[in-house]
């Protein structure tokens, strides 16, 4: 298995024996030996997580949606400005790790926003329920990717290419090649990935706010795509591509809701080094990091899974717990469903000789058994 994976027989049997954590890409690698998904490694989606906190609204629903694809059943719109208040609030939800709620809001959006479609008498109305349906469609892959219904995001994708390919800005086209990057990637396919990240730089050869906001973002995808693919100076070159379109920057830009600014850039660095470079590194300049106010929730929270992460990777499994607790206290929504966080919370137990009392009331909240 080792040899299949591409990984060394002592990394294997560490994991094995619960000396070091499993990476993301170690996972996927291991999948892709053992010919399973990652989703079944992994066990996600969490269902008892998701029913403990109640129904989870909105995903039969949605799941409905992508199966009518180009079929969608359009309901009657309220009209634009009542619709952008509807993709406004979607949003903010997302940013405020209320996921949960932002599901529940998108199947009836979309079908209001066919709804529109259908009703639009020009061309300029057509063209902003074309821009709302990729604001849609971008938060349903996000909302599905949190809540561990991966194997939904293709459709999502697909759906979101179509309303890409009807608007004059590229930027969503953009948008969702870097998203399908990262389903690549997690599908260990990190070269069709790059190829992705590449081909969306194609697109965005002006010098406007948005575009270089939207090449600045590309960067940090192309960035994790290559580290996850222990390409460490490719990775390397992408963080230092990107600091340097952030350097003028005073805030975080949330153009096309990338996030993208010098805190992200910093915090992309230290994934860099987590995953193919010094988790020692990482883990030491991540809980230094100074993060931007107004940076959204699931953002913060995840840095603070990664260091985490880093932390037990560099034998300090005590840090490691400070470190998921700041990520509970900003996403715990995110936390709590995030796999990468038990994998942590296992590696932890498995350091600690005697197991404290944080540690398993972290580990009871999670939900998991160490």
């Amino acid at each position: 298995m080792a040899g299949r994976a591409q990984y060394s027989l002592s990394m294997v049997k560490a994991v094995e024996q619960g000396r070091e954590v499993a990476s993301p890409g170690f996972i996927v690698a291991v999948a892709g030996a053992l010919g399973v998904d990652v989703e079944r490694l992994q066990g996600v989606p969490y269902e008892g997580s998701l029913e403990d906190d109640g129904p989870l609204v909105g995903l039969m629903d949605l799941r409905t949606i992508l199966v009518e694809g180009a079929y969608v059943k359009a309901d009657e719109s309220l009209g634009l400005v009542a619709l952008a208040a509807e993709s406004a609030a979607v949003e903010v939800a997302l940013r405020g790790d209320r996921t949960r709620r932002a599901l529940a809001m998108l199947p009836g959006l979309i079908r209001r926003l066919h709804g529109a479609l259908r009703d639009a008498r020009t061309g300029d109305e057509c063209a902003q329920v074309y821009e709302m349906l990729c604001a849609a469609y971008i938060a349903a892959e996000c909302a599905c990717y949190r809540l561990g219904y991966s194997s939904l995001t293709a459709l999502v994708l697909d759906r979101l290419d179509w309303a890409a390919s009807h608007v004059e800005d590229p930027g969503y086209a953009v948008r969702s090649l870097m998203k399908r990057s990262r389903l690549l990637m997690s599908h260990g396919a990190t070269d069709v990935a790059l190829a992705l990240v590449g081909r969306g730089f194609e697109i965005l050869p002006g010098e406007s706010e948005g575009e270089r906001v939207l090449r600045g973002y590309g960067h940090l995808r192309g960035a994790i795509v290559a580290a996850r693919g222990r390409r460490l100076e490719l990775a390397r070159s992408h963080i230092d591509e990107a600091r340097a379109i952030a350097r003028p920057m005073t805030c975080e830009s949330n153009l096309y809701t990338t996030d993208f600014g010098p805190g992200n850039v910093e915090i992309h660095a230290c994934a860099v080094e987590l995953e193919a470079g010094d988790p020692g590194k990482a883990a030491r300049e991540g809980a230094a990091l100074h993060l931007p106010p107004g940076m959204a929730a699931p953002r913060i929270g995840h840095h603070w899974q990664d260091n985490a992460r880093a932390w037990l990777m560099s034998g300090k499994p005590d840090r490691a717990l400070t470190a998921l607790d700041k990520a509970r206290a900003a996403a715990p929504q995110q936390t709590r469903l995030h796999p990468s966080v038990r994998e942590t919370v296992y590696g932890i137990a498995a350091a600690q000789r005697r197991q404290t009392g944080s540690l398993l009331g972290f580990a009871s909240w999670l939900g998991a058994m160490v």
